[in-house]
């Protein structure tokens, strides 16, 4: 009894904790411009995941996942990445030149997106057990990846230093190349740890559908 529902109670507990999350942040964030641009992903993606709930129920490491990548998007947005008060007790602890949060955000940009993308891969394309799926699925993250530094560069074109908080570059002329490696770096690592689980998981989710058809 407990193993039927427990995957039906996770998803709406996830939901209900985000979308208190996402209000909460939205009460005198540090930036309302910058935490628009920052939680719109999760403005966005929770009506759509809600809306395909139905027809294509996603496995619950997934949807732990997503949870975890829209706080880190969510607190992103309220204190902006440079000023996230964790961040700053890091980079005093460990003497670092730059808060470390948006490198830590853009490690989740890969660990997260990868099981989305291998999931999405594995149930609707004939790459399951090919040896093509591990590459293309982290191929995808990078470009991801790389589509986000260019909206990071239109942001900064339309907006010049009022976009300064979304970028969180802290004077940092590398930060677009850093970026899109720690994103590569978190898919690479979310395939690594994830893979042998997430298969279980789909096993599961295959035969949860199969005896509701």
């Amino acid at each position: 009894m407990k193993a039927t529902t427990a995957p039906r109670i996770l998803p709406p507990v996830l939901l209900a904790a985000v979308l208190l999350a996402l209000a909460l942040s939205g009460l005198q964030p540090h930036d309302r411009a910058t935490w628009l641009m920052e939680t719109c992903w999760v403005i966005v993606g929770l009506p759509v995941l809600v809306a395909t709930r139905k027809r294509f129920p996603l496995s619950p490491l997934l949807c732990c996942l997503l949870a975890a990548h829209a706080l880190v998007l969510i607190v992103g947005g309220h204190y902006t990445y440079a000023e996230v008060p964790v961040g700053h007790w890091l980079q005093d602890a460990l003497d670092l030149s730059r808060n470390p949060y948006d490198r830590f955000g853009h490690l989740m940009q890969g660990f997260v997106p990868a099981i989305l993308v291998r999931e999405l891969l594995v149930r609707t394309s004939p790459l399951r057990g090919s040896a093509w799926l591990a590459p293309l699925t982290v191929c995808a993250c990078l470009a991801f990846s790389a589509f986000f530094e260019m909206i990071e560069w239109w942001a900064a074109l339309a907006g010049g230093h009022a976009a300064d908080a979304f970028l969180a570059t802290q004077g940092d002329q590398w930060d677009t190349q850093w970026d899109m490696a720690c994103a590569l770096l978190g898919a690479v690592v979310s395939l690594l740890l994830l893979s042998r689980l997430h298969d279980r998981r789909l096993a599961r989710l295959g035969t949860g559908e199969a005896r509701t058809a």
